[in-house]
């Protein structure tokens, strides 16, 4: 992941029986306002955000309390795994993300038992989150941190640690759905010649008025973005739930049409527009080190996914494993198998895969890593060996296709 910026934030009028300082890691659109109002209560902030060398370790060796408000579990995994040597005993940290109960409960084996964990997601979007109208569902013991979540909202108490996870994604694979329902009656109705502004009208008279009223016009701004509801949605699904599946099929298909980034209204126009031809979508998910800026890790174009050149370099560009096929071609695998999970795919999904050598001699050695990765029946592949790649020490370069899961 790349490296974050790290600001001090801090009210003069502070009172001693405030927690002494928070570090919020994450200033995305939710976590710029949530940090915001914690200053304005007279708590000292630190936080992080991608931007500089600063490290995670850094970032929190003074908190008390660490705040995460990132995208997905693979992030949070990653910063939390970044910032343990700075975590002091007795803090606390509060994962506030949508990642699932099941990430919670990795998280607490990867933190150390002299830290303590509260998994607290939330309801609601940014206006809620900079006017302190959030609804926080947390689970495990909130003693020691109520007074700080009481500053986002209303704090439900829902259980034991991950039931404020587990809360949180039983409601949006609701919320979620009836959006991508109440887009299809629309389409419907726009179908069968149903003034669409009728059928909103009666719709508003119904359980589902809410939800029609906010379909009425696609929000201008982004306020809980269509790829961050398909990947709350995905971390919901289980074998028996069918419409979620389905709703979630509709938002990948809104993905690919280069809607992600916009609000999850959108996703009425999307549907109300019938069959539209696929756009490519440039992806690059924070899990992965950052490009130069000259290109994208991969590009969806509907169901089809083609990733760049992975290459065994860091978040500062270092190289990865110098002079060791090994060490480099796990670094590749690792990155394109987090690649493949952001768009919800694995190793199996892979069409094709294309590699680099430098030393066709070492294929014995990058082989071995492959056959970890790439179980059952391979896909098409070839294998090159060339004289140099674009970094000074890089021993292999791979590609790839993918079929990704509908």
């Amino acid at each position: 992941m790349a490296a974050m910026q790290s600001s001090r934030w801090w009210n003069t009028t502070r009172t001693a029986s405030l927690v002494d300082v928070i570090a919020f890691l994450g200033q995305g659109r939710m976590g710029v306002p949530m940090a915001r109002r914690l200053v304005d209560a007279g708590h000292k902030v630190t936080t992080w955000r991608r931007g500089t060398g600063v490290t995670a370790a850094a970032a929190v060796e003074d908190a008390d309390l660490v705040i995460t408000m990132l995208r997905d579990p693979a992030a949070v995994r990653e910063v939390l795994t970044a910032a343990l040597p700075g975590l002091r005993p007795g803090a606390t940290v509060v994962e506030m993300s949508t990642i699932g109960p099941e990430a919670v409960r990795d998280l607490r084996e990867l933190l150390p038992a002299r830290v303590a964990l509260v998994d607290a997601p939330v309801l609601g979007s940014v206006g809620p989150a900079a006017s302190g109208a959030l609804t926080v569902l947390a689970g495990g013991d909130v003693s020691g941190c109520r007074e700080v979540l009481e500053v986002f909202g209303a704090v439900r108490e829902c259980g034991p640690l991950g039931a404020g996870a587990a809360m949180k994604l039983a409601v949006m694979s609701a919320i979620v759905p009836a959006q991508v329902l109440v887009a299809e009656t629309l389409a419907y109705g726009t179908a069968h010649g149903v003034d669409r502004t009728a059928l909103l009208d009666v719709l508003a008279g119904t359980p589902l008025g809410g939800v029609a009223e906010r379909l009425r016009e696609p929000a201008a701004e982004t306020r809980y973005a269509l790829g961050l509801a398909a990947k709350d949605l995905d971390l919901a699904a289980w074998p028996e739930a069918t419409v979620a599946t389905a709703a979630l099929r509709r938002l990948r298909e809104a993905e690919a049409a280069g809607l992600g980034g916009r609000d999850l209204t959108s996703i009425a126009p999307h549907v109300e527009g019938g069959p539209r031809r696929s756009r490519a979508v440039p992806l690059n998910p924070a899990t992965v080190p950052a490009t130069n800026g000259m290109y994208s890790h991969a590009v969806r174009v509907g169901d089809t996914l083609y990733v760049s050149g992975q290459a065994a370099f860091d978040e500062q560009g270092r190289l990865v494993g110098e002079g060791s096929m090994a060490e480099q071609a796990e670094h590749v695998f690792q990155c394109l198998g987090k690649i493949l999970a952001d768009q919800g795919a694995g190793f199996g999904d892979i069409a094709f895969l294309r590699t680099y050598l430098t030393d066709m001699d070492q294929r014995v050695e990058y082989g071995k890593v492959r056959r970890k990765y790439i179980t059952g029946t391979p896909p098409a592949s070839t294998t090159v060996e060339v004289s140099k790649l674009f970094m000074p020490g890089l021993l292999l370069e791979m590609d790839a296709i993918v079929a990704l899961p509908s």
